[in-house]
């Protein structure tokens, strides 16, 4: 149910966007996104970081795109997005010496798991996910900016919603087949 409430802004967007046009999109993208806050808010005593940045992000490009009638601005927004995540993945490895895939992915994982075990995973293991993550993200704010650029409005839409989750679906099953040897046996009952 988490994960739907999470795509509920995006699945919006691609609904209004057929129905109406990229503008109202836009303008539905960014109360969604300002209600998303909300509902965390009020959920949870505080606002994650991601949506935070999401937001803002769409607040100020959807508001450049509805401004200036003009939807260049909303097609950067992925590119930002992606950019960003890659930058962070970058700086906070090389820089801070933490490995954030590990970090988070050891959470999510210890977290699925029925006994709480912990992934013992060897650290060149850990950098190789986080390299590939960091190129991943890197390559798809290009390409989206390229596909935004070079192709219609309606293949760019199509790609942000079917097009980049996919990619990170396809990103997860790679990573999870680079994990799978280090996942704990099941004990036989």
């Amino acid at each position: 149910m988490h994960v739907l409430l999470e795509y509920i802004p995006l699945i919006a967007f691609f609904a209004v966007y057929k129905l109406v046009d990229i503008f109202w999109a836009t303008g539905v993208l960014i109360g969604l996104s300002a209600l998303q806050l909300g509902y965390g808010y009020f959920k949870d005593g505080k606002i994650a970081t991601r949506h935070l940045v999401m937001f803002s992000i769409a607040l100020v490009l959807g508001s450049l795109t509805i401004l200036f009638h003009d939807e260049q601005f909303i097609k950067w927004k992925a590119t930002f997005i992606y950019a960003g995540l890659g930058g962070t993945l970058l700086i906070s490895r090389y820089f801070f010496k933490k490995n954030l895939v590990e970090k988070m992915l050891t959470s999510i994982l210890a977290n699925a798991m029925e006994n709480q075990q912990k992934l013992e995973v060897p650290r060149q293991v850990w950098d190789k996910i986080n390299a590939f993550w960091m190129v991943l993200l890197f390559c798809v704010a290009a390409l989206n900016i390229y596909i935004a650029y070079q192709y219609s409005l309606d293949f760019w839409v199509n790609f942000k919603v079917f097009g980049l989750t996919a990619i990170t679906f396809v990103a997860f099953i790679i990573t999870m087949i680079m994990l799978y040897k280090y996942f704990p046996e099941e004990e036989a009952s």
